[in-house]
């Protein structure tokens, strides 16, 4: 009886209340809304379906609403309250960083499973939440099998009620997010404590290099093929009945059509041609638009007809409707496969975006986001004096992290690798379309996309990548290559956009101090793409880094201990090197072997880290007293771009160092033999640099009981 009082009272406070937003208003007011659309045309409030395409400012975003029926309708107004605040930017306090469109709707989505669990228990309204209701949403969260990530964005979603209490007419009376932590008070601290770590996977060696081999070998190898068919396709499909009725044009009489037909077909003759097959009889619809008439001028009772079936019998059926286009790519000194068929064009068109889209998200570590607003002349080139290439630029928005909703301008440094897919993607794409991941014409709704194609979704993407596997794995079985990709534990590598980005800072990491290379020779693509990376937007791309470089530092000095190599240091640091490794090895206790367990690892250099930095070349043994270089961002550590090896006191070599640093000398000796093909600008600069090594090695080599003979 009391419990049916109590929800009359609050059905009574529920009619009674005052709503906060007119039924009018607009939900994408204040927001930077589409070319061409006036916010009249946008939804209002009292709608119960929002739809947001008119403000998705990014290009590759699908189509997204709200709908509100999904709400229970005791919570739809509050709900609506709620979200409407978010959308307006009116932000109350905590609320700041939801901003974004795509944001808002998660927090809806997430708000809605939790606001149908509360009607599951009866409760009335908003306000009549009490504290047992949210630790009883809590428990229930903690039995979902979902990650800790969405349990924890359903208890922030219910606490919007709460953090915008001002703005509702029916607010949350406490806030949740205090009831929520007591409840964690007691767990672990690895249950509860979110961690900084990106916990995108990473794709597997084994996965990731035939991925990457065949895109390589699609924008190198095969892209002229598949583009010349591609431009031979669209020639074909320029003159078809829908292209023609667009462009205001008549169909072409049958007695034209006849006079078209035997030009083709005189053509056929010439080249010795089978005509185009289908099922088995002439494609008839092939020859139709090679005519640029009509299918229905050339049927069986027509002129057409008559002269189709003569030249049928004189030069015969192909088994299918193959394109003129050459086929010239090679793979092993052989083609890589016969003519393309008409039909296999929007296959490969797309297998060709996707192998471009690999090579681009892989070797310059853009978002998905950013690699979808690519546009023509995206890339610059900066040479030096002597016309050698020194740096290429790609540019296109950054959104992550970003004040600007509709994104800025930001610029990545890329190789030579990602320059010719972004080259071959401006000549894949039509000249009128400016975005170079824009739906093809060859593909299925290119006609009803409309003004609306500008670059593929992410789930499109993906779906794109699947494909790409399936074709290479097709490919191998066909032609007995072993350069598959393989499974992983049984099943095949679920790949999604983001992994990329997450890979490559894996890798970068795993080669410590692998950028010190450029302080030898030419700059080292890794110091180039790390450039990059840190100068678009606070990402937290370089936390990322440095945690993996932590790792991988761990391990390498783990190496030098059980080997007992750090005994045999040289240069300037090595005493000191020898005296870290020893206090290392004593903290941290190997015992003859190194740790195979990251976390451990990870937690022992947080608290033993000796400052080491093993290199290819040098090894740096880190003493900011001393130090020739100085972080920008004012964290610890050497800036190993702006590493000096062969004047920094900070400089100790281990065997492998000097391995290297001989190997750059015979570099440098090769160059010179060629010395009279070289300016003389040029000869005299790497003579310098070889005796600057030279001179290096021999005080190392004079120091440890060697002869400067010896180690040159």
């Amino acid at each position: 009886m009391t419990d049916q009082i109590t929800d009359r009272v609050h059905a009574n406070m529920l009619d009674q209340r005052q709503p906060t937003v007119a039924p009018d208003a607009f939900v994408l007011a204040g927001r930077p809304l589409l070319p061409g659309v006036r916010l009249a045309d946008t939804s209002r409030f009292s709608e119960d379906i929002w739809r947001l395409k008119h403000a998705q400012v990014q290009r590759h975003q699908s189509d997204l609403v709200m709908n509100f029926r999904r709400t229970p309708k005791r919570f739809r107004q509050v709900t609506k309250e709620t979200i409407y605040t978010l959308m307006v930017g009116d932000l109350p306090p905590g609320c700041e960083a939801i901003r974004t469109i795509v944001t808002i709707r998660g927090y809806m989505t997430d708000l809605l499973t939790v606001l149908a669990w509360m009607e599951t228990r009866g409760i009335p309204a908003v306000s009549a939440i009490t504290s047992a209701d949210v630790e009883a949403f809590a428990q229930y969260a903690d039995g979902l099998r979902v990650s800790q990530d969405t349990k924890d964005s359903y208890h922030r979603a219910l606490r919007l009620l709460w953090l915008c209490r001002t703005k509702i007419s029916d607010p949350l009376p406490f806030d949740p997010a205090v009831i929520v932590a007591g409840l964690r008070q007691g767990k672990s601290r690895s249950a509860t404590r979110r961690t900084r770590e990106n916990a995108t996977d990473r794709i597997p060696e084994q996965v990731l290099s035939p991925y990457l081999l065949w895109a390589l070998r699609w924008i190198n190898d095969f892209a002229d093929d598949v583009i010349d068919a591609h431009d031979e396709w669209r020639q074909l499909n320029r003159w078809t009945m829908p292209s023609r009725r667009r462009r205001g044009q008549k169909p072409i009489g049958r007695h034209q059509a006849g006079k078209l037909l035997g030009r083709v077909l005189n053509r056929y003759r010439a080249e010795g041609r089978p005509l185009p097959g289908w099922q088995g009889d002439v494609n008839r619809s092939h020859l139709a638009r090679e005519c640029r008439v009509e299918r229905t001028s050339l049927g069986d009772q027509t002129i057409g007809g008559k002269m189709i079936r003569e030249a049928a019998a004189e030069l015969g059926i192909a088994d299918a409707t193959y394109l003129r286009a050459p086929i010239r790519g090679l793979l092993d000194d052989i083609p890589w496969r016969g003519p393309i068929e008409y039909t296999e064009v929007e296959l490969l068109t797309r297998m060709l975006q996707t192998a471009c889209y690999i090579v681009i998200a892989f070797l310059s570590g853009m978002r998905d986001s950013e690699v979808k607003h690519l546009k023509r002349g995206c890339v610059s080139v900066w040479r030096d004096e002597d016309g050698h290439v020194v740096r290429r630029r790609l540019t296109s928005l950054a959104f992550k992290g970003e004040g600007d909703e509709t994104g800025v301008e930001a610029t990545w440094i890329i190789n030579a690798s990602a320059q010719r897919a972004v080259e071959v993607l401006e000549r894949l794409q039509p000249a009128r379309q400016p975005y170079l991941f824009a739906l093809l014409p060859p593909s299925r709704g290119y006609i009803a996309q409309g003004e609306k194609n500008e670059a593929r979704t992410t789930s499109a993407t993906t779906a794109d990548m699947i494909a790409f596997r399936k074709w290479i794995n097709d490919y191998c079985d066909q032609t007995g290559r072993d350069e598959a990709v393989p499974l992983v534990n049984g099943q095949d590598w679920k790949i999604t956009t983001s992994q990329f980005r997450r890979t490559l800072a894996w890798f970068i990491a795993r080669r410590p101090g692998g950028v010190i290379a450029g302080a030898l020779q030419f700059r080292h693509l890794r110091v180039q793409m790390f450039e990059g990376y840190a100068g678009t937007s606070d990402s937290g791309f370089r936390d990322e880094v440095e945690a993996e470089d932590a790792i991988a530092r761990g391990e390498k000095l783990g190496d030098l201990i059980v080997s007992h190599e750090f005994h045999s240091l040289r240069g300037p640091a090595a005493a000191e090197a020898e005296s870290r490794l020893a206090e290392f090895e004593r903290n941290v206790q190997f015992n003859g072997k190194v740790f195979n367990d990251d976390k451990r690892l990870r937690r022992h250099m947080n608290r033993h880290d000796p400052h080491i930095y093993p290199g290819e070349y040098v090894t740096c043994v880190h003493n900011p007293d001393r130090a020739l270089c100085r972080r920008s961002d004012g964290a610890e550590g050497p800036s190993l771009p702006d590493c000096q090896p062969l004047r920094c006191r900070n400089v100790a070599l281990t065997s492998d160092n000097i391995t290297c640093m001989r190997e750059s000398l015979a570099a440098y000796d090769q160059k010179l033999a060629r010395g009279e093909h070289l300016a003389p600008l040029i000869r005299h600069r790497l003579n310098a640099r070889r005796q600057e090594i030279v001179d290096f090695l021999a005080a190392v080599a004079g120091k440890s009981g060697h002869t400067g003979q010896e180690a040159s």
